[in-house]
């Protein structure tokens, strides 16, 4: 997978690249079973009150239901029908096809192609797709769609390009090193997918004009420096200045960045081995 490039017959092309989607099944048919239509909140809570700033508009998505964990299709074989691209991740999708005759949509590791064979088995081959518990995996595998606990389905490594790399598995617990460089225990009964998830040049993408975020829900962002006082802390004054504080601040006057938000006497503190850097 690549990131494609355009001739710059225009400012916003000058800058502008998108993934190389030639490796996907074009045309292919969603099984409606496995689709469902989701209303836009637009950044709203239930009382109509905007949360989340800058969403609205956007193209009409319809929503694919991945199999996270697979557990109904324990050591049935499946035979990948397509590779395909899905709206609402960046991570790629694909249906597939087991022997009882039912189909269901799983993650698209590296690697995985139309055709092949994969299972969720405890005894099944260290191959892209197979699914195991973590303890019949060797050291040093990378794997994604884990686990946090047994049968809750997969929770860590699902965006395009992510990987955890299974270190240890000792005393029912196994060591994993997470996209954030977290390490972190896990139960060796927990379910992970081998391999890494396709799609890993996903990040190097330049969106190039705005156009392009309006369709993908984000309408329009100002800096709060541009501002008047009376609405932003980083507002006022005459000309470009900086913001003439210690640390940047929200509208709401709480700190912008680099604020840890995790709690600090969560129950699931002792799992962690070594923080994230950031």
């Amino acid at each position: 997978m690549a990131v494609k490039l355009y001739k710059p017959t225009s400012p916003g092309r000058r800058i502008h690249s998108v993934i190389d989607y030639s490796v996907l099944n074009k045309k292919v048919k969603t099984p409606k079973s496995l689709t469902f239509g989701k209303t836009k909140a637009a950044g709203r809570n239930n009382s109509g009150k905007i949360t989340v700033r800058h969403q609205g508009g956007g193209f009409r998505r319809v929503i694919r239901t991945v199999d996270f964990s697979r557990k109904e299709k324990m050591n049935i074989p499946a035979v990948v029908q397509t590779v395909e691209y899905d709206p609402t991740r960046t991570a790629f999708i694909s249906l597939l096809a087991y022997k009882d005759g039912a189909k269901r949509y799983v993650l698209t590791p590296q690697g995985l192609k139309v055709g092949d064979k994969i299972m969720y088995s405890e005894t099944a081959e260290i191959l892209p797709g197979n699914r195991l518990a973590l303890k019949n995996i060797p050291v040093g595998t990378f794997v994604h769609d884990i686990e946090i606990a047994p049968g809750q389905g997969g929770r860590i490594a699902r965006s395009a390009g992510a990987y955890a790399t299974l270190q240890t598995v000792e005393a029912g617990y196994a060591l994993l090193k997470l996209p954030s460089g977290e390490i972190r225990k896990v139960r060796e009964t927990c379910l992970a997918s081998v391999g890494q998830l396709a799609n890993a040049d996903w990040m190097n993408v330049r969106i190039g004009k705005a156009g392009r975020m309006r369709l993908m829900g984000w309408r329009p962002s100002v800096r709060g420096k541009v501002m008047n006082p009376v609405d932003h802390p980083h507002g006022g004054g005459e000309g470009h200045n900086p913001i003439g504080m210690k640390y940047p601040k929200t509208p709401w006057g709480k700190h912008a960045l680099g604020i840890k938000t995790r709690i600090k006497k969560k129950y699931s503190n002792k799992m962690i081995i070594k923080r994230r850097s950031k």
